[in-house]
């Protein structure tokens, strides 16, 4: 009898456990979706980061040439990985607004990769998505302070 009790309490933990999952906002999807995109880049694997993208997504940073589909995504991540090879990046929020979601987040590291000048960067900034059926990022729009970023990379004070 007691062996049958702890049956019927594991299985209603894991129909718990699994309602909770079903029943998270997509908000809530949302926000672990940052959290997991956020490892990926702290993980300084660049295809880990770019398979957060649909296959043609695109990311587009300070209204300069968008870089298109996942080899790109890559190569994109993968130069700021080996610029900053002690790349943190923080997940500082992410709200939704008009049916996309911007990601809030914060950067720093020190630019010691090939050809560095050995200064330290810390700066915010967002990227606005627009996320396809399958729940990855169709398009993603990042801005930042170029200003201060130039200004942290060359080592200039305030």
């Amino acid at each position: 009898m007691k062996k049958s009790s702890n049956f019927l309490r594991i299985g209603t933990i894991i129909l718990v456990l699994v309602g909770c999952e079903s029943h998270k906002s997509d908000h809530e999807k949302m926000v672990e979706f940052g959290e997991k995109y956020t490892a990926a880049w702290n993980s300084k694997n660049p295809e880990k980061m770019a398979s957060f993208y649909a296959e043609n997504g695109t990311l587009t940073v300070n209204n300069g040439t968008p870089a298109v589909g996942r080899k790109q995504l890559a190569e994109t991540a993968n130069s700021y990985m080996e610029t900053f090879p002690d790349i943190k990046l923080t997940m500082d929020s992410l709200v939704a607004e008009s049916g996309k979601y911007r990601y809030y987040w914060t950067f720093t590291g020190t630019n010691t990769g090939p050809g560095g000048t050995g200064n330290k960067v810390n700066f915010s900034g967002f990227e606005e998505w627009t996320m396809n059926n399958e729940g990855l990022v169709q398009k993603s729009i990042g801005t930042y302070n170029a200003d201060e970023y130039n200004r942290q990379l060359s080592g200039i004070s305030n």
